[in-house]
């Protein structure tokens, strides 16, 4: 039985994203009562959730975007950048926490106090660019502790697993250029599938070269498809990297019920995919693993799927 550390505060829901959006407070008042389910939050580790210090952030963003997101929050607009973005007061600083929480995990994974972590926070960070908001991800919450894991942890061999529906744009542009991060994106093919980016041809430049790969899913794959894709692009390429450390961007919107994109997977898939980055954590790094929420927009699928999740990452 591993010991897994778990984020949850309720000051995430205090990130007003307004009626109707489908990024919602809701969504992790789903997660927290799945995770009630057989105790599993009370078999895991609290694990504390603070604002970050901002010199972790500007190693991913730019300063003026920084300054145009706390103006924007404080001013009451309702968005930074695009519609979807929204955000209300609150938000800069719940962004600060939702990054200082992953940061803590991983922290708390190196120091051996857990094995792995699970983050349930908001808002989500893969779109988020170097300079601005897409998606309604306000910091990238993933690449911010890969950059934390490298700069203040020496790491050398990052992976970053992530398989959101949606192609996490922010974290390849992170790293796109950096030999030190492997970036797996799994995701709907982009011609059918925000945010139209993620293309098998993009696959890293300069010195990065290679170091980003992307497996674009056609409408309608469901499991046997990402089976495919794990055993004949994924596993492989970590297995050659050999990873120090493993993040996980875990969107669980490829559910077959998700109302956000094309895709066809089920529950319990997410526990296979979850079984076999543990076990590349296990061969390859002593077992350190991180997951972070991202997206999953049906309220009973991203329950039962965080709980899956959560649950095989205590069993590793």
């Amino acid at each position: 039985m591993a010991r897994t550390g778990l984020i949850q505060d309720e000051r995430f829901q205090s990130h007003d994203t307004g009626p109707h959006h489908p990024e919602r407070p809701a969504r992790l008042r789903a997660v927290a009562n799945a995770l009630r389910r057989d105790g599993v939050d009370r078999r895991c580790t609290p694990l504390p959730a603070t604002p970050v210090d901002m010199n972790f952030v500007l190693r991913v963003h730019d300063d003026a975007y920084i300054e145009r997101l706390r103006k924007a929050c404080a001013d009451g607009k309702p968005y930074i950048d695009v519609p979807d973005s929204a955000i209300c007061p609150a938000s800069f600083e719940i962004a600060r926490v939702a990054v200082g929480s992953v940061v803590n995990a991983v922290d708390a994974v190196m120091d051996q106090s857990v094995d792995n972590a699970f983050c349930a926070v908001r808002p989500p960070g893969h779109h988020a660019e170097r300079g601005v908001s897409l998606g309604f991800c306000l910091l990238n919450n993933v690449a911010i502790a890969a950059a934390h894991l490298i700069e203040d942890h020496g790491m050398s061999r990052v992976v970053i697993l992530d398989w959101d529906v949606h192609h996490g744009n922010g974290t390849q542009h992170a790293f796109e250029s950096d030999a030190r991060v492997l970036f797996i994106s799994l995701h709907g093919h982009p011609g059918v599938v925000y945010p139209g980016t993620g293309y098998v041809t993009e696959h890293g430049t300069g010195e990065g070269e290679g170091f980003t790969i992307n497996v674009p899913m056609i409408p309608s794959s469901g499991d046997a498809a990402y089976r495919r894709a794990f055993d004949e692009t994924i596993l492989p390429a970590v297995g050659r990297f050999r990873p120090e450390f493993v993040l996980i961007s875990a969107g669980f919107d490829a559910h077959v019920r998700d109302p956000l994109a094309p895709l066809e997977l089920s529950t319990a898939m997410y526990g296979w995919m979850t079984d076999r980055m543990v076990e590349v954590a296990r061969e390859h790094c002593g077992g350190r693993l991180v997951s972070v929420l991202e997206g999953g927009y049906d309220l009973e699928a991203l329950g039962e799927c965080s709980f899956l999740h959560v649950a095989r990452l205590l069993e590793a």
